[in-house]
């Protein structure tokens, strides 16, 4: 191992150009770029697409109280190749938008997917979902609240969403998601960080 070799920085690579290639419901960059290498040098100029989809915010609810986790159940167009179904078990979630604060978001979410308010908001963990070809970075949080009442079908039907909330204990939803029944990312994600701090989040 070269100890001498600094980690890169932003000073380490260019951008020289980009355009749309697509806009749509989302958006897709072309961009031309260059950066060093660690052997020294830099890379000839390359291009790239970037799939352009900014920061996210994901809340896994639960009530310590009951154990109970609250899920959302929905259609999502990336599952139709599937061969189970397309309507996935996921988290409360949603995109930032100008002037909100992760927090705003996870709070707006909540009450549109799932009609209710956490009492309290817990840091899970901020990541990339995939940086190899997009930019969207996820912002991961445990929402405490009583799931009394919370139940039903929510979503903005301008935003054309049909979300069932889909309530389960926490011994529930490990089977689920070792059974491949729950297989997207971020779900997964918080369930492995309940699992660790499943004891703890019970004395709230």
């Amino acid at each position: 191992m070269d100890n001498n070799k600094s980690t890169p920085g932003h000073k380490d690579w260019e951008l020289t150009h980009k355009e749309v290639a697509y806009q749509g419901f989302f958006r897709i960059e072309r961009l031309w770029l260059r950066h060093k290498t660690f052997a020294g040098g830099w890379t000839d100029t390359f291009s790239r697409e970037l799939f352009e989809r900014g920061e996210v915010v994901c809340v896994l609810l639960y009530d310590p109280q009951r154990d109970v986790l609250v899920f959302t159940e929905q259609f999502r167009v990336g599952a139709i190749g599937a061969d189970n179904t397309p309507w996935l078990t996921e988290l409360v979630a949603g995109m930032v938008e100008a002037g909100e604060s992760v927090e705003d978001v996870a709070a707006r979410e909540t009450m549109e997917e799932a009609g209710c308010r956490f009492e309290r908001l817990l840091p899970i963990c901020s990541y990339w979902s995939s940086p190899g070809g997009t930019s969207e970075r996820v912002h991961l949080f445990c929402g405490l609240l009583d799931s009394r009442g919370v139940e039903g079908i929510h979503g903005l039907p301008e935003e054309h969403e049909d979300i069932r909330l889909r309530p389960m204990s926490f011994e529930d939803a490990w089977q689920a998601f070792e059974a491949g029944e729950i297989d997207n990312a971020a779900t997964i994600i918080a369930l492995q960080w309940m699992k660790i701090h499943h004891s703890e989040l019970s004395q709230y």
